[in-house]
């Protein structure tokens, strides 16, 4: 491919025909794009904290917390008399519901029913969208409406640290938590809306007119906002002078970057895009260091084929959202998968002696296993650990790890086969990657161990199952 100048870049299908393990290169040689622990320079824009990370996680638990979403996720304005046409042939997602007041948890598969990527689509208009977050989904839709007979145009929003124009579109912020209903309300100027769950409605707020989902990034009733990026800090300080009287707090990197904790979301699967000569275009036309070069891998899991990490919309959670009534690509071989065959999401609980044990090991002369830091555990944007039953039969792969304070548990999102995914049962993880450590430069040298961990549900606190679907004035869709 080429870039604007005329000059030669390598694309991503180029740097795979040089690399000969894949999975070496992505467990050694590529730091994640945004991820803080691999040298990503998007978390300058927000502080690790704005008081600490304890207190802030507390808030969304207890109070309110307010996201800043701003800077790092990337957007997609995807218009045209097709876009929809388009955004349906992709999607695993039926639109026969998509109406303009909606947005949708928006997922595409490559033809072998593995996920490419997943973003929120707000419909803004009749051929009007805007699709926020997912690299590699955005590629993919990018790819298809520059090569494909569609009717459509897009326009690219990068992230604040890779952004040419030095500005955003718009900007984004999360209100959660317990009080977050109360903030919205009293926020808001004139009527407040009843909005039900992934629904949209327009508001003002300091002035400002604001576009609201409501959707729970931490999984209360919360709201995502998002509007002109010059009114950001108009917005911003609005909600937080209303929100003091809540016990609101602004959420810093640190604890929001372990929010996947308490909503259960695996966000950033490995995209299923490296292997299948369907999808040597797609990797002809991706540069060679864009997001997809830069997939990091981590983790006590080691399998020398990169689709041993590829995942299912089942294996996700993403089941309920797979829909048969439009033809899509992977929708095939999604059909062909039974039930059997099928990863289930689940939390597991560290036990906290054996957490206990790998703390103490940093003290003295050793064995010093892998460092466990707080609150986010994971130390690879795409973190697989081994999980085995306590007979030793392999159960699946724990990925997001963390510590959640109001709960006082550390810990992980995992994808287990079946017949291991009994809510109560005991399972084994494999904490610390083999050989002592990869050369990934967040990873200190360090010797595995084995941590105990109890299978519980996704997400984790059973008030957050309740009111991931509740309306944010009890209204549900």
């Amino acid at each position: 491919m080429s870039d604007a100048g005329g000059a030669t870049q390598e694309s991503l299908q180029q740097l795979i025909d040089r690399t000969p393990d894949l999975v070496e290169h992505f467990s050694n040689d590529a730091p994640a794009p945004h991820f803080a622990r691999s040298g990503s320079k998007s978390a300058a824009f927000i502080p690790p904290a704005f008081t600490n990370w304890r207190d802030e996680q507390t808030a969304w638990d207890e109070t309110a917390a307010l996201f800043h979403q701003s800077h790092h996720m990337p957007e997609l304005f995807l218009s045209g008399p097709d876009a929809l046409r388009l955004l349906e042939h992709l999607g695993i997602n039926s639109v026969a519901n998509f109406t303009t007041d909606r947005a949708k948890q928006y997922v595409v598969c490559a033809p072998s029913g593995h996920v490419i990527g997943d973003c929120i689509a707000y419909r803004l208009g009749e051929d009007r969208f805007e699709l926020v977050s997912g690299m590699p989904l955005q590629d993919w839709v990018a790819y298809h409406a520059e090569t494909g007979d569609w009717d459509v145009q897009v326009v690219r929003d990068a992230p604040s640290n890779i952004n040419p124009a030095g500005g955003r579109t718009n900007f984004r912020f999360q209100l959660d938590g317990p009080a977050a209903q109360d903030v919205f309300r009293e926020v808001v100027e004139g009527d407040v809306p009843e909005i039900g769950f992934f629904r949209t409605a327009t508001v003002t707020i300091a002035g400002v007119d604001v576009l609201v989902l409501r959707h729970g990034m931490a999984g209360h009733r919360g709201v995502e906002l998002s509007g002109p990026f010059a009114e950001e800090e108009r917005v911003r300080d609005a909600i937080l002078e209303v929100g003091a009287r809540y016990g609101i707090k602004p959420v810093g990197t640190s604890a929001y970057f372990s929010t996947p904790l308490s909503n259960a979301w695996m966000a950033y699967p490995v995209p299923a895009i490296f292997t299948g000569e369907e999808l040597r275009g797609f990797r002809e036309w991706l540069p060679g260091d864009g997001w997809e070069a830069r997939t990091e891998l981590g983790g006590s899991f080691r399998s020398p084929r990169i689709e041993d990490y590829y995942a299912t919309p089942y294996d996700l959670g993403y089941g309920n959202i797979v829909k048969f009534d439009h033809d899509f690509i992977g929708r095939e071989a999604l059909e062909a998968i039974a039930p059997e065959q099928r990863r289930t999401k689940v939390s597991l609980v560290w036990n906290r002696d054996d957490v206990a044990k790998v703390l103490a090991s940093q003290f003295g002369p050793g064995p010093r296993y892998k460092s466990i830091e707080m609150p986010v555990a994971y130390y690879a944007w795409n973190q697989f650990d081994e999980v085995r039953s306590t007979s030793g039969e392999f159960a699946g792969v724990s990925c997001h790890a963390g510590y959640l304070n109001p709960e006082g548990e550390l810990l992980s999102l995992a994808m287990l086969h079946h017949g291991h995914a009994t809510v109560g049962d005991e399972v084994v993880l494999t904490w610390g990657e083999p050989d002592g450590g990869s050369r990934k430069p967040q990873v200190e040298r360090h010797e595995q161990t084995t941590i105990r961990a109890t299978v519980a549900p996704a997400p984790y606190a059973s008030s957050v199952q309740h009111l991931m679907r509740a309306g944010a004035s009890a209204v549900t869709a």
